[in-house]
């Protein structure tokens, strides 16, 4: 299992943020590691909204994330799942004076024989969410 969690602070209020967050469409606008993002199924940060994120890379791979909780403008869970992987991403936004505190945590599980790889899949994903954690940082006008 490989884990990324960063908070980011933004002078955006908390429903603007939650706004710019629960649009998997703009991911590609501060995740490079995200070449594309389409929405597929449903309007706005709802249960069962579905969303088609292309990753980037020499064989480009499309996950499809689901939203499978949802409680806005504060929290937002996605998953995707395919038959190697289990992506687990939560975003969860708070009022921190006029801004707010946006925080996003991802868990990526391998499967089958793969998991035997979760070691070094760690390494990578913490080298990958650092440039996306700086990437968010951006996108949220940071403070």
């Amino acid at each position: 299992m490989a884990h990324y969690a960063t908070t980011v602070r933004t002078p955006q209020s908390p429903s603007d943020a939650f706004a710019a967050m629960s649009d998997l469409t703009r991911f590609p606008e501060w995740d490079p590691g995200i070449a594309a993002a389409v929405r597929v199924r449903g309007e706005g940060p709802v249960v069962g909204a579905a969303y088609d994120l292309t990753l980037q890379g020499r064989n480009p791979m499309v996950l499809r994330y689901e939203v499978v909780e949802a409680d806005p403008p504060r929290q937002l869970k996605l998953v995707a799942q395919t038959r190697w992987l289990r992506s687990v991403d939560e975003i969860r936004v708070v009022p921190d004076g006029a801004g707010a505190r946006v925080t996003y945590d991802a868990v990526l599980t391998l499967n089958g024989p793969l998991a035997v790889f979760d070691v070094v899949l760690g390494l990578a994903f913490r080298r990958i969410g650092d440039r996306a954690a700086a990437g968010l940082r951006r996108f949220l006008n940071a403070a």
